[in-house]
Formats: structure tokens, sequence, C-alpha cells
């Protein structure tokens, strides 16, 4: 559990499960993995068994103890809806969610079958509390065929998170999508997202009033102007490049239609599409979505 999260579209995190296994392209260089499987076998860690599926039902009434209002960020490092979960602890973990309702409650999934199935299941007459979101992570055109699930799900507040985006995800139907998150890949071995993908999405958000929320450029940034500098003062050669305003020194590659990307690294690259941040969330318990506002 961390009550003060760096994940930008959160406050905190709650890990009633830890551990996972990979099912998709999305998977591949999971920070959560990398990150547990850093203490496989160091006696007493709480990642002991690196990033094995690990029930952790002491951890299931923590938010119960949490005065302050948060917005949490459920099992950050696991799927609630892995396929080896007990159908018990994934209702035990709504049932805290329930109880703590001063809380706004983030659900991300990649088994959005499952998650329809147990939200259907769990409330048939009536939508899922609002202080409860669902969302599922769509990666590529593939992974959008998650979002059908999702819309079919019994929810007050539906989400995607498009990230890390690793390819054109195309024309998506957002009927009943109340936000979409946006990022790029970051960490040692992160592939590059094209600024028309982002572009892409933040538009068809504008054309449909979805709230829309860029988190990231991730690793690589685009060259004309993301790491504060022009284009004139990035210089490439021989497949490196460096940025004549502050010194740094990055690889670089040509990406698809010679798109010049360079990595620069999260912190420099930052989080600007075509110079603005946009930092918009969805509207819940009757309070509108307000661009650059966190709840």
């Amino acid at each position: 559990m961390a009550e003060n999260s760096s994940i930008e579209w959160t406050d905190a995190t709650w890990n009633p499960v830890t551990g996972c296994t990979k099912i998709s392209a999305g998977c591949d260089n999971c920070y959560a993995a990398r990150f547990s499987e850093r203490f496989r076998g160091v006696l007493g860690h709480p990642f002991e068994t690196g990033f094995d599926l690990t029930l952790r039902p002491e951890r299931l009434t923590q938010p119960l103890t949490w005065k302050r209002p948060l917005m949490i960020f459920v099992n950050s490092m696991s799927d609630l809806f892995h396929k080896d979960i007990p159908r018990e602890h994934i209702a035990a973990v709504f049932d805290t969610m329930e109880k703590a309702d001063w809380h706004v409650y983030q659900v991300l999934t990649k088994r959005s079958s499952l998650l329809q199935r147990f939200i259907n299941d769990r409330y048939k007459e009536r939508k899922a509390p609002p202080h409860m979101w669902f969302g599922v992570s769509v990666e590529n055109a593939l992974g959008s065929s998650r979002i059908a699930h999702l819309q079919k799900a019994n929810a007050s507040v539906r989400f995607l998170s498009v990230e890390p985006l690793i390819a054109p995800v195309g024309k998506l139907d957002l009927t009943g999508i109340d936000w979409v998150i946006v990022g790029g890949e970051s960490g040692p071995h992160a592939r590059p997202m094209h600024p028309d993908w982002a572009r892409s999405l933040r538009n068809q958000c504008a054309s449909a009033g979805v709230p829309f929320f860029f988190k990231q450029w991730g690793e690589w940034a685009p060259s004309y102007g993301a790491i504060n500098c022009n284009r004139r003062a990035v210089s490439v050669y021989d497949g490196s490049g460096f940025d004549i305003s502050t010194g740094v020194r990055a690889r670089s590659i040509d990406l698809f239609d010679s798109c010049q990307m360079v990595r620069a690294g999260k912190k420099v690259s930052g989080a600007l599409l075509d110079g603005v941040e946009h930092r918009a969330f969805p509207t819940w318990n009757d309070q509108p979505a307000t661009e650059g506002d966190a709840p």
C-alpha cells in the first residue's frame, strides 16, 4: 500500500493481491513484475516470492482505516480479475469498497470478460456505486476488444487506460465511456509512442465529450519540443543524439513515418501533447469533470 502514489491519475494504491501473469503485448515490460522480481528470494520481504500471484487477506480492510478521502488504484501490482483469484477474495475486496465509500476506487483489468461477469452478477438490479470506477487496458487495436465487455458491465463509471500505447488503436467506440487515460511506456525496454496515436485519441475524446488525461510520453519523446528544446536543438547522428540546451545525450530512432523520437527519459519527456497539458477527470457524485482539476 502507498498512501501517496506517484501515479499521476490517483492518490493511493491498495494491493489485496500481488503478482500476475502476462497475457498480452502490453504486459511485456510490466513495471510491477520488474519491481517485484528484484526481491525474489529476499527472506521476509513482501515480494519474497517475486511476482507470483499472492493473496493478501491481511490487507482486505485497509481502506477502512484511511479516514481522509482518497482516489485509490486497486491492485496496482496485480489484476483483480485474474482467473486464479478466488471469487470469495474478489467479493471481499468489493465489500470493503462498498463500506469505505468516502474513497473513489479505480479498478483496472485486462481480463475484461471476467470483470463484466462479476459486476453483472453482483449488481443485477442496479449499477455499481458511482465511487467505484471500472476500466480496461487498451494498448493496441487488439486490446480494444476489451471495451465491449466494459460497456456491457453494469458500472456507473467506466474508463480506458490506453497505456502503454504501443500501436495505433484506430477509431474507438466511446459510448458509455467516462474517461480515457493515454500514456507512453517507461522503463529500460520501453517502446516509443507515435505522436499521431495520442493525437487521434485526444481528438476522439474531444468529439465524444469524454474527459482526456495525457499521463506521459514515457521513455521516448518527439524531438520537436517535448524535451525543452526545438527541432534545431536536437542533433542526431549515428543513431544517437543530444539536447544542446541541456547537454543530455540520448539514443534516437526513426519511427514509422520518420517522426524522430529521442530517448530522453520519463522525467525530461514530460506530459505535454502539442504543448498542452491534459489532466481531465470524469464526473462522479454529480461533480463535473474539469480540465486540469483532480478530484
